[in-house]
């Protein structure tokens, strides 16, 4: 098939996408916030929002969109405004509500549906230029520019990344949604959680919004 690399290119792919896939990032922290606060379902539901995402980034690098949007600083001004002012919300959102991680809450009405917890991962997937700035550098490295099929295996390969960090985020996630069974012993424990995850939320957004897109 003229669309699949060949396989020691997917086996340099699926190493890199390891290691960066273990690389803690603000979707990640949502999986396991929202697994703690409200169950697995609600950590799977953001991650499968994050990996929407990844579907349309990867639709915009094998098109070339991506491209026009690094390339122009206004619009990755406003790119960078939108993602880092969406994590600091949320991270407010963690020390204002109070225990909003709290196990006991999950089923009362402070809970998220799937829908707004899948909606929250894409949200924040899509509104993260290190995720465009990432897909920019990372994916054409393994494919040739002078490719004729050079579209279809940026395609195949960003998708490829999806079941390639999938045991790692999934395992997060059950393991969050385990250990949430000790924050409903300690409300102490429980705000810790609080302003750790809005401390990591906040250190993002200044990542995002000191990113350069050269």
């Amino acid at each position: 098939m003229s669309f699949v690399p060949e396989i020691a290119i997917i086996l340099q792919f699926a190493a890199a996408t390891f290691i960066i896939a273990i690389t803690p990032g603000p979707d990640m922290t949502l999986f396991v916030g929202r697994a703690l606060s409200e169950g697995r379902g609600a950590g799977f539901a953001c991650m499968s929002g994050a990996f929407t995402g990844i579907v349309i980034h990867t639709v915009l690098v094998a098109v070339g969109l991506s491209a026009l949007i690094v390339a122009s600083p206004q619009a990755f001004m406003v790119l960078k405004a939108g993602g880092a002012g969406y994590l600091l919300w949320l991270a407010w959102q963690a020390v204002r509500n109070g225990s909003a991680f709290a196990p006991e809450k999950m089923k009362g009405s402070g809970a998220h549906s799937l829908f707004q917890n899948w909606l929250t991962g894409l949200g924040i997937n899509l509104l993260n230029p290190k995720i465009i700035l990432f897909f920019m550098t990372f994916l054409p490295q393994f494919v040739s520019a002078h490719d004729p099929y050079a579209p279809q295996k940026l395609f195949f390969l960003g998708l490829l990344f999806i079941p390639l960090s999938l045991p790692l985020t999934a395992t997060m996630v059950i393991a969050a949604d385990r250990f949430s069974g000790l924050l409903r012993k300690s409300p102490r424990v429980t705000r810790v959680v609080d302003y750790l995850f809005a401390g990591v939320f906040s250190a993002f957004a200044l990542k995002i919004i000191t990113a350069q897109a050269r």
